[in-house]
C-alpha cells in the first residue's frame, strides 16, 4: 500500500492529518492568534525526543511557550488548578495539549477553566451545568495526540478525578472541543508495545459501545463500524511493526473516529473502567481491554442483530455475539493483555461499592440494555474472575 497522503478535514473540528504534520504547529498557533501558548503534557513525555518535534518549530518561528508537565495518568482537579495558575501567571493566550488521553483531557480542561470563576466541579456533565460557563473566558486549544486510543482530541468533554472522593467526573461544554487537531502518526512510532495495545483496544471499545448503544443514529453507527474494521485490520500490525507507516496512520485516525462515534453514547465497559481508574489509578485503556468481552456477554440479549451485522461486515465466521467475543479474546491474547482484573492486581473487596459507583456513571444510561447496580457488580466480579457466563 502506498503511503497515505496528508490532508485536512473539518469534521467534527479542524483536523490536520499526515506524517510529520506536527511541524505545522507554529502555523496553527499563528492561525489561532496564540503568541504564548501553554503546552500541557506529562512528566514522562516531556523527557522524550518527540517533545523536540513539537518545540523546535516553535523555536524556529520565535513563538514563546510555557510548559506545564505535572499531569498524572488519571488527571486530577489539582492538576487542572495548577495548570490554570501557570497559565494565568505567565499571561498565556492558548493551550497546546500534547500527549495521550490524560494530557489532552488536562489541557482541554485548563483551557476551558482559564478564566472561569467557578470550580471545575461546577461543570460536571449533569443537567445543564455547562450553561454556567463564561464562554468569553475559554482559551483556544490545539490538540496533538501521541497515542491512538482515547480520541480526546475531538471530544466535547474531559474526564477529571476528584482526589478527595477518587471519583472520575466528566466535565462537559460544547466549546471544550479543540480548535485545531494535529494527527501525526509519526508521534506514535516509539510507543511501548503495551501502550499501543491498551490504547488500541480503548479505541475499539469506544466504537463497539457506540455501535450497540440504543437509539437511532446511523451516522454514528456507520463511523463506528468503519472504526472497528480499521482497528481489526491494523492494530496487530502496529503492535508487531511499530514503524509501519500505514498501520500507524490508520490507527490514529481510527481513534479519532471512535471518539466521534461515541457522541451517541458509551456503556458498561466505561462505567466500570472509570471507577477502576479513580479508585486504583488503573490505566483506562487496560481497564477497558479487560472488561470488554464480559460486557459483550452480559449485553448479548440486546445486541444479537447488531453483532450479526458487524461480524458479517468484518468477515467473521458464524456471525454472532459469541463469534465476536472470540475475535476479541484472540486479539487480546495476541496483544498480551491480561484476561482478568485479578491478574492486573485489582482487588475484589469493593465489588458492591464499584457496582453502585458504576451505576451512577454518565456512561450507564446509554448502555446497550438497561442495567442496575447489581448487574454492574456482577460484571465486575465476572471480569475479576474471568467468567464469561451470566
Amino acid at each position: 500500500m502506498s503511503k497515505i497522503q496528508s490532508t485536512n478535514w473539518n469534521y467534527p473540528t479542524t483536523v490536520w492529518f499526515g506524517h510529520e504534520r506536527v511541524s505545522d504547529i507554529a502555523n496553527a498557533c499563528k492561525q489561532l492568534g496564540m503568541k504564548t501558548p501553554l503546552i500541557v503534557t506529562d512528566e514522562a513525555l516531556v523527557k522524550l525526543d518527540i517533545m523536540n518535534d513539537l518545540l523546535q518549530p516553535l523555536r524556529d518561528s520565535n513563538t514563546s511557550y510555557i510548559i506545564y508537565s505535572k499531569v498524572q495518568p488519571n488527571p486530577t482537579g489539582e492538576n487542572v488548578d495548577d495548570g490554570v495558575k501557570v497559565y494565568r501567571d505567565n499571561a498565556c493566550d492558548g493551550v497546546i495539549a500534547f500527549g495521550g488521553g490524560s494530557a489532552l483531557d488536562a489541557g482541554k480542561t485548563i483551557a476551558f477553566m482559564a478564566n472561569q470563576t467557578l470550580s471545575v466541579w461546577d461543570f460536571e456533565d449533569v443537567g445543564d451545568n455547562w450553561t454556567r460557563a463564561n464562554t468569553d473566558g475559554m482559551a483556544k486549544t490545539i490538540a496533538i495526540p501521541t497515542t491512538s486510543g482515547t480520541g480526546s482530541e475531538v471530544g466535547r468533554a474531559t474526564v477529571i478525578t476528584n482526589s478527595q472522593t477518587h471519583a472520575k467526573k466528566i466535565i462537559f461544554h460544547p466549546q471544550i472541543l479543540p480548535s485545531i487537531v494535529i494527527l501525526d502518526p509519526n508521534l506514535t512510532y516509539n510507543l511501548p508495545k503495551h501502550i499501543t495495545a491498551w490504547t488500541g483496544i480503548d479505541a475499539l471499545v469506544h466504537a463497539i459501545e457506540a455501535y450497540v448503544a440504543p437509539g437511532y443514529h446511523p451516522m454514528a453507527d456507520g463511523i463506528a463500524m468503519e472504526t472497528i474494521r480499521m482497528i481489526k485490520d491494523n492494530l496487530i500490525t502496529a503492535y508487531e511493526n511499530p514503524k509501519d507507516e500505514n498501520a500507524r496512520a490508520q490507527m490514529i485516525v481510527a481513534a479519532m473516529m471512535g471518539a466521534t462515534a461515541f457522541q451517541k453514547g458509551l456503556g458498561s465497559v466505561h462505567s466500570l473502567a472509570h471507577q477502576l481508574g479513580g479508585l486504583y489509578d488503573m490505566p483506562h485503556g487496560l481497564a477497558n481491554s479487560i472488561i470488554l468481552p464480559y460486557a459483550l456477554k452480559q449485553n448479548s440479549p440486546a445486541i444479537t442483530e447488531k453483532m450479526r451485522r458487524l461480524c458479517e461486515s468484518l468477515d467473521i465466521e458464524n456471525p454472532s455475539t459469541d463469534s465476536f467475543i472470540a475475535f476479541v479474546l484472540d486479539l487480546r491474547e495476541t496483544l498480551g493483555i491480561p484476561h482478568t482484573l485479578k491478574s492486573a492486581d485489582i482487588p475484589d473487596d469493593r465489588a458492591e461499592e464499584i457496582g453502585e459507583l458504576a451505576f451512577n456513571d454518565p456512561s450507564t444510561p446509554s448502555n446497550a440494555m438497561e442495567v442496575d447496580a447489581k448487574d454492574l457488580e456482577r460484571l465486575f466480579v465476572a471480569a475479576y474472575r474471568g467468567e464469561l457466563s451470566f
